[in-house]
């Protein structure tokens, strides 16, 4: 099976988690900066769990009743029957389901992410090597930019001037490109008024 790296909003979005457990706080923990609403229901709670700022957590039993009305759902129980259920309930009622470690009972995967305060990289292997996904992530993460937020913010600040300046789809890409070579060149030194009207010069010129 090959997934589609599909990125998707689901700050406020209610997540519910099966299992309160080591493999729960892992999922947790790559949630978190997403800001979801994050449910928690286990009999048994780790500590570091109920340390985390933001969550719900019920400890008691899970039952199948509770994926109505969530987003998502992550089963991360130590019953792999349960876990099952819960996968065959959420397709039914087209919830988004992953059970830890076990890809056939998944609608969606965990990417291992590189992530910024503007960007997210996400790499898969279709759940066949975690390991190896997490060693093209750490790859990625190493050729990473560490101004990479501030060049994005300085893009973001010039693209829809350029979009309103520049009729051309493109001459609006060579404007972009140039703005892009001058961030990475220097990205503190960069004037948004004096790169724009750089950009349009370049463009109008070539």
């Amino acid at each position: 099976m090959q997934y589609f790296p599909f990125f998707i909003d689901i700050e406020n979005q209610l997540c519910v988690i099966a299992g309160g457990g080591t493999v729960a706080l892992r999922k947790v923990e790559k949630l978190l900066p997403f800001k979801p609403q994050i449910k928690i229901i286990a009999e048994s709670i780790c500590k570091e769990l109920t340390e985390l700022p933001g969550i719900t957590i019920e400890q008691r039993k899970f039952c199948l009743d509770d994926i109505d009305n969530a987003f998502m759902v992550i089963a991360a129980t130590d019953d792999k029957n349960l876990n099952k259920a819960i996968h065959d309930v959420c397709i039914e009622k087209k919830i988004f389901v992953n059970s830890v470690d076990d890809i056939e009972n998944c609608s969606f995967i965990f990417p291992a992410l590189v992530k910024g305060e503007n960007y997210t990289a996400a790499v898969s292997t279709s759940g066949k090597s975690p390991i190896y996904a997490r060693y093209l992530r750490e790859k990625i993460e190493s050729k990473i930019d560490d101004d990479s937020d501030r060049i994005i913010e300085i893009l973001y600040s010039c693209r829809s001037i350029i979009k309103q300046r520049i009729n051309s789809e493109e001459k609006r890409k060579s404007a972009f490109e140039y703005i892009l070579k001058k961030c990475i060149a220097d990205s503190n030194n960069i004037d948004i008024d004096m790169i724009i009207k750089e950009a349009e010069d370049y463009v109008n010129e070539n």
